[in-house]
């Protein structure tokens, strides 16, 4: 894959719909950080604590870009992304803000943004390395950053019209969802104890577990969404 290739450009674009898909929770968790502070300190609160997010989020990211060489941990990581798409296409009714609480301060505040994002991001940190495996090693880091980069912004300025999108568009979610069963396919037949079993896959064979991964999310997150659905009217 060369720089500025239309393949780098597939894997910057799926980086980034990784990042708006599964981090609409961080504005969520930057506004409730920051609801105690003076109305002259939020912005530098929300300044501070996105910037130190995501420089602890790069780093995750470029660790589990190196462990997923290691056998088993992309079929490993793959089991869980196919997990997290699940959730994504139906999602459970729990509350996961409600133990967040503003801080009084402005580094109480940058604590929370930070503690709260690295508890939240490690199925993003999963995803995004499975989609950082697509490109070159020597250009991984600098997609997973320029990623972040561009994704973290609209997040935290846009997530009001990312979350109508989201809201008057379901597809999109469901769509996401089957991304994320895309990379956990390609990760899991890319393995390196895949591959010692069967040999390197060709194109059409990583094409096909990827599709069936993608297949596989969407039809479990449907028929949970149905149950869940056959429950409440039930009761």
């Amino acid at each position: 894959m060369e720089f500025l290739s239309p393949a780098w450009f597939s894997a910057l674009a799926a980086i980034v719909v990784i990042d708006l898909v599964l981090a609409g929770d961080n504005a969520i968790v930057i506004a409730l950080a920051c609801r105690n502070l003076p109305q002259r300190l939020r912005m530098r609160g929300i300044l501070w604590g996105t910037a130190g997010a995501i420089g602890i989020r790069v780093a995750l990211i470029v660790f589990a870009i190196t462990l997923l060489t290691v056998p088993y941990l992309k079929l490993v990581g793959g089991v869980l992304l196919v997990w997290v798409g699940v959730k994504l296409v139906a999602p459970d009714d729990e509350d996961k803000h409600g133990s967040i609480e503003g801080g009084a301060t402005l580094m109480s505040a940058i604590k929370t943004i930070i503690v709260a994002d690295l508890v939240m991001s490690f199925d993003n940190v999963i995803a995004i390395a499975g989609a950082a495996q697509q490109a070159e090693p020597e250009h991984q880091t600098s997609l997973v950053i320029l990623g972040l980069l561009i994704s973290i912004p609209l997040i935290v300025w846009g997530s009001t019209l990312v979350l109508r999108l989201l809201e008057r568009f379901p597809l999109l979610i469901t769509l996401g969802g089957a991304l994320l069963g895309w990379i956990a396919g390609g990760m899991m037949i890319t393995d390196v104890a895949t591959v010692e079993a069967i040999g390197e896959p060709p194109a059409s064979v990583r094409h096909a577990a990827s599709a069936a991964g993608a297949a596989l999310v969407v039809l479990i997150g449907r028929v949970l969404s149905a149950r869940r659905r056959a429950a409440v009217h039930a009761d």
